[in-house]
């Protein structure tokens, strides 16, 4: 694959610096986050945690806080068992099962501040668990509820990206790079700006270092997005694709990093959204089927469904011709 000599900006690796991709590993997952491992942390380290929990899946986040409810709860009917029958007034059950079932539903009531009454705590040790049981729920879910808060509350941005680039048809050089996207939710977003980071492995003096390119763009800043937008980066003569066809992007695991910027009038602030499109996820000669159509009442339909849909399409040639 013939290139010509281009001149390197450090300032456009993504902070990722030279390291070439191996085995297909992208540097920046589909959901923008990096493709990091991180080691050498100390297994109590609590650095993350707080991170972790904001950020984690809706079904990861239940199963944390129930499990951590249910293991709490589990703990304290133990230690009302070993301190023995008597130490519940208000118990019926005759087996060791059956007053470990009490115990642990006096402590979830004794955690939420319930409290029923039916079962109360007798003589000091037990009032002493009830009580120290009392303070920490209350700290317990007041630490639930503003992680809530923090989860709900937090900016972010909902895009919808097409499943591929394409190499579509271009009036004005022929052919160009295009992917497609849409707000997932009904907010406005406006002054949104985007930037197409193209990267790929390049050999130098017998060591394989990693190439970035900043990809210049028919359009790079929209207003509002109240549709679909299509990104497109022309494959001119100035683009740094040139001679490469699909064999050299998949050889050079080449990789396009989207990187995009907008204003959230709901929260009125920043809000950013990443994506990464690897060499083989490229379709060679199609273009994308319109998303939206017209209703009964002339009023625009957007079917987000269809923000992937594409057509093949024959190009000139079947090569992408830019220079690299």
């Amino acid at each position: 694959m013939a290139k010509k000599e281009r001149k390197i900006n450090p300032e456009d690796d993504l902070g990722f610096g030279p390291q070439p991709v191996i085995k297909n590993q992208p540097l920046m997952n589909k959901d923008g986050s990096p493709n990091v491992r991180r080691v050498g942390l100390s297994f109590f380290s609590t650095a993350n945690n707080y991170h972790t929990l904001i950020t984690m899946s809706w079904a990861k986040f239940w199963v944390v806080i129930l499990s951590g409810y249910l293991v709490v709860n589990i703990v304290f009917a133990f230690i009302y068992t070993a301190l023995g029958p008597g130490t519940l007034d208000g118990t019926e059950s005759h087996t060791w099962f059956g007053h470990f079932m009490d115990a642990f539903f006096f402590s979830a009531q004794t955690m939420s501040t319930v409290g029923y009454g039916h079962i109360s705590p007798k003589g000091m040790t037990a009032n002493s668990v009830a009580a120290f049981e009392s303070m920490l729920g209350l700290l317990a879910f007041a630490l639930a509820t503003g992680l809530l808060y923090g989860r709900f509350s937090r900016p972010s941005a909902q895009i919808i990206y097409s499943k591929n680039i394409l190499i579509a048809p271009y009036a004005p050089t022929g052919k160009a790079v295009m992917l497609r996207l849409a707000n997932h939710r009904r907010n406005m977003l406006i002054d949104l700006e985007i930037e197409i980071v193209f990267s790929y492995n390049e050999v130098v003096d017998g060591k394989t270092v990693r190439r970035f390119y900043p990809l210049e763009l028919e359009r790079r800043k929209v207003s509002v997005l109240t549709l679909n937008w299509t990104v497109v980066h022309p494959l001119d003569e100035n683009s740094p694709l040139s001679d490469m066809t699909k064999q050299d992007l998949i050889d050079s695991e080449a990789g396009f990093a989207i990187l995009l910027r907008a204003f959230d009038d709901t929260f009125s602030q920043t809000v950013h959204s990443r994506t990464q499109y690897q060499a083989h996820e490229i379709i060679w000669g199609a273009k994308f089927t319109p998303v939206f159509n017209r209703d009964e009442d002339g009023r625009i339909a957007l079917d987000l469904s269809k923000i992937s849909d594409h057509e093949p399409f024959a190009l000139e040639d079947e090569t992408v011709k830019a220079k690299g």
